[in-house]
């Protein structure tokens, strides 16, 4: 075993494949390949192997292409599994092609629920980014139905016993309106499922429009229409890994001393 040798899910996870654990997930399955035997958790490999996932060759980022950061404005109607029995759109329908890489959604949005998205090639730059250990803020608007009172407010902040745990927002700021329905903009720190919802539901009130307008310090551009998408230059790029407390990964020189060159998509509808 040389110096060099990375663990296995961690090489899957930064070729853009899935996440660490849902890798080390698939390796337990028999679904991973190395040099052409079945890959056990605790393998090792370094930039030699050939491995090959679900019957299909890996290509190993061995640090010559630039990490990829996409913002994707979601419209609602849309989910965010790559597939779906119900034949219903995924979110990856309208992104750019990738030739040996792997667009990885961070995070998830509900079918009804709209607004930012973020997508990366770099495993191990969404895995952090969703973690809870990195405390990153999520904003949403939301629109609700019903009489929000001031205790009410109060308890969503001081915190709510959910099935799945204490839950609160962070911050709440009256965003105005009149009659039934009243907007708020609502900060959260965690991803749980429905979560932004199923704290207004726990007063007993109802979101009928939810839309996430930042995360972390990303905002949509006004540009950015629904259903459009956006590749970050490279200085938002390294702003992204410096929110997850990480750095960009340096690219291998070429032959020459040159980089190895990457076109790069510019924020354009992609038709698909």
């Amino acid at each position: 075993m040389s110096a060099e040798d990375e663990k296995l899910q961690k090489v899957l996870a930064r070729a853009g494949i899935g996440s660490r654990r849902e890798m080390e997930r698939a390796i337990a399955d028999g679904r991973v390949k190395v040099n052409g035997e079945t890959a056990t958790l605790g393998d090792r490999v370094d930039k030699t192997a050939r491995i090959v996932f679900d019957g299909k060759p890996v290509k190993l980022d061995t640090g010559s292409t630039k990490p990829r950061v996409l913002l994707y404005n979601k419209p609602e109607g849309e989910i965010c599994s790559r597939k779906d029995p119900e034949g219903r759109r995924s979110v990856f329908d309208r992104l750019p092609r990738l030739n040996g890489e792997r667009w990885i959604c961070v995070g998830r949005l509900d079918f009804n629920t709209t607004g930012l998205l973020l997508f990366t090639t770099d495993g191990d730059l969404a895995n952090k980014l969703m973690h809870p250990s990195t405390v990153i803020e999520r904003e949403y608007l939301c629109r609700v139905m019903g009489n929000a009172s001031d205790d009410m407010l109060q308890q969503l902040v001081d915190g709510v016993q959910l099935e799945d745990g204490v839950a609160r927002f962070t911050d709440i700021v009256d965003g105005g309106g009149e009659g039934i329905n009243h907007w708020y903009y609502v900060v959260i720190m965690e991803g749980r499922n429905r979560e932004v919802r199923r704290l207004w539901e726990s007063q007993g009130l109802q979101v009928n429009r939810l839309k996430r307008v930042r995360y972390g310090n990303v905002f949509i551009p006004s540009k950015v229409k629904v259903g459009q998408w956006i590749e970050l230059p490279e200085n938002e790029v390294s702003d992204v890994y410096a929110m997850a407390g990480m750095s960009v990964p340096v690219q291998e020189t070429v032959e020459g001393g040159g980089r190895v060159p990457r076109s790069a998509g510019r924020g354009r509808r992609s038709r698909g």
